[in-house]
């Protein structure tokens, strides 16, 4: 009776520096923020590119996907979407910058950042300023997908990516920048979770093994699944197309 008033389940999440330059806030955004996001996912998702499968190597993913900023397919980007009569997707809302932002900023601040960027407050809150992300991947995991270990290699910029998670909770792997293998961390991304990884971790290789059954929060307006929005900067002009 006393172990199971005291499971690490029942216990206040902590932030984590799970590598340089790979930061885990719980709980960073607040319901009303996750409610609001919901809601946005549905006006986004009945734009120009609907959630999809997309194809990658001729195999459809099982997690749907769409984009804002620019449109991905098959570990490429360009600015329409050929399966949708080369419809152009939105682009990513200020709103959506300036969390992007925040996000740096209280990721990186010293009070959770030890090793990447060290940065002083001031310098901290500057350099967060100039976090442009162009790119925003929405995925939506329904119960029962996952998604392999691979690298967000596609951006020719290393500025960080800033993840934010609704619904239910994923097991996330972040493994290391050379192999899909060990050395890696399992932790568990939660609703209104906050996932930062940039510097030397920009791009470690990482994955959702699975989604954790009964565990969307009592009220959630997501009633099955889980949606994950990543912020990236892609350092591409906006008229270019990657090969």
């Amino acid at each position: 009776m006393v172990d199971a008033l005291f499971t690490d389940s029942l216990l206040p999440r902590q932030p984590q520096e799970l590598a340089p330059g790979v930061i885990h806030l719980p709980g960073w955004l607040s319901v009303e923020q996750q409610d609001f996001l919901v809601a946005q996912f549905h006006r986004w998702g009945a734009g120009s590119i609907p959630p999809h499968h997309p194809e990658i190597y001729g195999k459809k993913m099982s997690v749907k996907l769409t984009s804002l900023g620019w449109h991905w397919s098959n570990y490429s980007y360009s600015r329409s979407a050929p399966e949708f009569g080369g419809r152009a997707p939105a682009s990513v809302p200020d709103w959506l910058v300036g969390v992007g932002r925040k996000a740096l900023q209280d990721a990186y601040s010293s009070s959770h950042a030890s090793y990447w960027p060290q940065l002083s407050e001031p310098e901290l809150v500057a350099w967060a300023a100039t976090y442009s992300p162009d790119m925003a991947l929405i995925n939506y995991y329904a119960p029962g997908t996952s998604m392999g270990m691979h690298q967000d290699k596609e951006e020719r910029s290393s500025a960080p990516v800033v993840s934010l998670s609704i619904g239910q909770t994923a097991l996330f792997r972040a493994g290391n920048t050379e192999t899909k293998t060990r050395p890696y961390q399992d932790i568990l991304l939660a609703s209104g979770d906050l996932l930062v990884f940039g510097g030397p971790s920009r791009f470690m290789y990482h994955g959702v093994p699975k989604l954790l059954e009964g565990t969307t929060p009592s009220g959630c307006l997501l009633p099955e699944g889980r949606i994950n929005i990543t912020l990236r900067v892609t350092g591409l002009h906006p008229s270019e197309k990657q090969a």
